[in-house]
């Protein structure tokens, strides 16, 4: 098994980009972008998501059967939220009584 140890400036570059995200996160929540609000900030915080998995977690020097776990999680949660959103945006075709 193979130890890969990375040097300490990429682990300062990912620091600062994490720190820069957050403020971007931070700077995008003030600005009214309509319906793009909750895109824009669930794409910061996936970008965040990887950079925390690649680099900290090591991920990208993982074995094979490591990476095709962390797909298949990260599948079921995609079915999870897109399951969710069906549910959610389907609860107004029926009539609700009294309204």
């Amino acid at each position: 098994m193979h130890e890969h140890i990375d040097a300490v400036k990429t682990y300062v570059f990912v620091f600062v980009a994490l720190l820069g995200l957050t403020a971007l996160t931070t700077i995008v929540a003030e600005i009214d972008l309509g319906a793009f609000n909750v895109a824009v900030a669930l794409l910061i915080a996936v970008i965040k998501m990887l950079l925390v998995a690649l680099f900290f977690m090591h991920l990208r020097h993982s074995p094979v059967l490591t990476k095709v776990v962390v797909c298949g999680g990260m599948l079921w949660l995609g079915i999870l939220m897109v399951l969710s959103m069906a549910d959610f945006i389907s609860r107004n075709w029926l009539p609700v009584p009294g309204k």
